[in-house]
């Protein structure tokens, strides 16, 4: 049986190492993942993913589960990234491995070109509109869950998703335009939610779980 967030954090408070290591082994990913499709390149997505473990981890005594563990993690990422986006202006263009493994080559290619295609539509979104869709069409929250996070009311994050699928819809267009290959996909690129969500996790590097949790393990040392 999956252990309750909130035993997780209580033990955790109390520093227990197995809830701390269960904890990051829950969010990581998806903290991970917001980091680089809001940031767009990996050295910012793993900075966000350490800043954010470890600004939660410092004040985990103090949080009191007036709003979801998620919800507060994605709080703190969301500041990162905005420090991020004010302090670098990335260039690289990081697309999900979106190729089924068993497929033949000529598929994977295919399946690559449009799930690049999805990334960059999303990338070039303003950051406003990217990180609602990201948040809704991406992450799978909830619009009151996406809302907190960003801080506006339901109807106004309602509002502004509805503007970046239309956004994103526009920018996907220019590839089924010039893709003769996506033709038969119209449809599913269309439909943006659903192939929002089936651009598959961008697994956390080993290199950088191992620092997010050396950096945690000093940090709670001290």
């Amino acid at each position: 049986m999956t252990e309750p967030d909130s035993e997780l954090i209580a033990a955790a408070q109390a520093g227990e190492r197995r809830a701390i290591d269960e904890l990051l082994a829950r969010y990581e990913q998806r903290i991970y993942r917001f980091g680089l499709r809001m940031c767009g390149d990996p050295e910012s997505a793993r900075e966000v993913l350490q800043e954010t473990m470890l600004a939660a981890f410092r004040n985990l005594p103090g949080f009191r589960g007036e709003a979801a563990l998620s919800t507060w993690l994605y709080q703190i990422a969301r500041s990162f990234c905005i420090k991020q986006r004010r302090g670098t202006h990335p260039t690289t263009t990081l697309g999900p491995d979106v190729a089924d493994a068993s497929a033949g080559p000529d598929v994977q290619v295919h399946a690559r070109q449009i799930g690049q295609a999805l990334v960059d539509a999303i990338r070039a979104l303003p950051a406003e509109q990217r990180e609602v869709l990201v948040l809704r069409d991406v992450e799978g929250l909830s619009a009151q869950e996406a809302a907190d996070v960003v801080g506006i009311e339901v109807g106004a994050l309602k509002s502004r998703l509805h503007r970046a699928r239309m956004a994103l819809r526009e920018k996907l267009a220019h590839h089924l335009a010039t893709c003769p290959r996506c033709t038969g996909a119209c449809d599913a690129l269309k439909r943006t939610v659903s192939m929002c969500r089936s651009i598959p996790g961008d697994a956390v590097p080993a290199a950088v779980r191992a620092a997010v949790r050396a950096a945690i393990r000093d940090a709670i040392a001290r």
